[in-house]
């Protein structure tokens, strides 16, 4: 731009300048007029080259102006150049996602395609699992409502035991005893339970076991299997069938706490509000004591009265109980299964068989006078203090008959501390088919020996086990005689079954809620060693009185 401004304003200076000199030379008088205008010309001169200077300078501010845009114009092409350059790759890259885009939809229609399949499969499976789950749940529930309608219990019993008699070796053995078991309701109507626990087959009168036996595991057997009727529309009666727990009250005169009868009860309570009598209960028994398949079998049947009396702070309980054994030989003629015999053999005097071990656990054959040392023999487990006979044919009977009467009234008195209630117990018990007169030591009728069908004594204890640190302390004593009860079923810890002076003083405390201390010394003697089957310490003769027989019984016991 400035050279095209050269080549305008030079030519047209030297032109001016041209002209003034070629001018012709006038007169002097007129040389002050040329010389006035050649000054106006001049002045004229420099106004045009201001002017043109001015619009030189207009014309160069332009041109700085034009320079400035055409700057910013190339700039702005170059940053054009560079986006469309920019734009260019940004196409090719997103030509590129584009076709993977597409790519990956093509996999993802296939994948989604696949989905729905999968998903038709898996809502199949959710169907038939919701089913099935709700199969379950209906069956969990049903479960749960039968375990929730049942009751888990037992207990875990560790002993120390010894045995202390003047001219005899003293003893000491640890016992245990494991029993478990459940009961509960079937239904609105029905009951039932069913329970385990250790000891030897052929003794119901115990559920301990020895530790013995070289770590032997111990054996565990049915101890009580029952259902019972008790409808909701009759809640007076109850009917109770199966191997179940003592429906009726009673103590260890006629039955061994830890032996479960078998057979049926039915039983009849009325609560009442007669003045001090508050219930009313009537029973009917049906014991079933050996099934004979070739033969007659053996059952007790009888019934008890009870009521429960309340006046100020006593509560009386008494009861009345009879009940009729049938054909009670057939413990004398026990098998080798029942008995558990650890040996057999044959006593026969034609064809003797001498003792063979066998692997029974149990007591074996009881002791009796003129009683078979191989089974079929006595059903003992505590041994056989019952009057006994053998008739012209060889077989052993009961002397007796047996039909117990058993009186008893159970007292408990509020001393107005909780924790102290005093409890008192009176038994009298009497065997109205016993004959009046005993056989003696060699069986021979003995006149002269009275009656020996009774039993009498008493319980009387301070305290209770019902919460943790109760203390209870008692002492019981009791004269029975040797045909009062079968020898069979009665007590298994005191001195004898039958024909006995026992003492017993027992102490408990509740250490926890479920753990229970306790200790108890028996002592006793035989009544009367005269008679037949009497038991007598070692080197005790007939008609001499025998020493004490001291056990102490050291237990802890813990009840879930």
């Amino acid at each position: 731009m400035k050279s095209v401004l050269r080549w305008c304003v030079v030519p047209m200076l030297a032109a001016s300048l041209s002209a003034q000199t070629a001018a012709p030379a006038k007169p002097k008088k007129a040389k002050v007029a040329a010389t006035t205008v050649s000054a106006a010309d001049v002045q004229e001169l420099k106004n045009a080259l201001a002017a043109q200077q001015r619009q030189i300078e207009q014309l160069k501010q332009q041109l700085a102006q034009h320079e400035q845009s055409w700057q910013q114009t190339s700039q702005a092409a170059q940053q054009a150049q560079q986006q469309l350059q920019q734009a260019q790759a940004a196409a090719a890259d997103a030509q590129q996602k584009a076709a993977a885009a597409a790519t990956a939809a093509d996999a993802q229609k296939d994948s989604v395609s696949k989905l729905s399949s999968d998903m038709a499969d898996v809502k199949t499976t959710l169907t038939n699992t919701a089913v099935n789950t709700q199969e379950e749940q209906k069956r969990m529930s049903a479960l749960e409502g039968l375990v929730g309608r049942f009751r888990f219990n037992g207990d875990i019993r560790v002993r120390g035991e010894t045995f202390v008699q003047d001219k005899t070796q003293d003893r000491n053995r640890a016992r245990i005893r494991v029993r478990f078991g459940f009961d509960g309701k079937l239904n609105e109507d029905f009951t039932g339970g069913i329970y385990l626990a250790t000891g030897t087959l052929g003794d119901p009168t115990s559920t301990n076991t020895t530790l013995t036996n070289f770590f032997d595991k111990h054996t565990i057997g049915l101890d009580r299997g029952f259902i019972a009727y008790h409808p909701a529309a009759y809640k007076w009666l109850t009917v109770t069938g199966g191997k179940f727990a003592y429906t009726w009250q009673r103590t260890s005169v006629t039955f061994d706490p830890d032996l479960n009868p078998e057979g049926f009860t039915e039983k009849f309570s009325f609560d009442t509000h007669l003045g001090p009598v508050k219930n009313v209960t009537g029973q009917l028994i049906q014991l079933l004591f050996n099934e004979s398949g070739g033969g007659q079998d053996s059952y007790a049947l009888g019934g008890q009265l009870s009521a429960t009396l309340r006046y100020k702070r006593w509560t009386g309980t008494p009861s009345f109980l009879s009940l009729k054994w049938n054909r009670p030989d057939s413990i004398l003629q026990a098998s080798a299964f029942a008995v558990q015999a650890t040996t057999t053999g044959s006593s026969s005097v034609t064809t003797p068989v001498p003792s063979i071990p066998t692997p029974g656990e149990g007591p074996g054959c009881g002791k009796a006078l003129n009683a078979p040392a191989f089974a079929p023999c006595v059903f003992a487990p505590n041994g056989m203090t019952n009057a006994t006979f053998v008739d012209a044919k060889g077989n052993l009977h009961f002397h007796s008959g047996f039909n117990y009467a058993d009186f008893i009234l159970n007292n408990t008195f509020n001393t107005g501390i909780p924790r102290l209630p005093v409890n008192l117990l009176l038994e009298f018990e009497q065997n109205l088919d016993a004959f009046d007169h005993p056989l003696d030591s060699t069986g021979a009728l003995a006149t002269n020996l009275g009656s020996q069908n009774k039993e009498y004594g008493f319980d009387f204890s301070v305290g209770q086990t019902k919460n943790k640190n109760d203390v209870q302390l008692g002492y019981a004593w009791l004269r029975q005689e040797q045909d009062s009860v079968i020898a069979s079923f009665n007590e298994s810890d005191q001195r004898a079954p039958t024909n006995i002076l026992q003492n017993r003083i027992y102490a408990l405390w509740k250490l926890r809620p479920n753990t229970v201390a306790s200790f108890t010394y028996w002592r006793g003697r035989t009544l009367n060693t005269n008679l037949e089957n009497a038991v007598k310490a070692s080197g005790v003769k007939t008609g001499q009185t025998e020493p004490n027989l001291n056990r102490l019984q050291f237990d802890l016991i813990y009840s879930f």
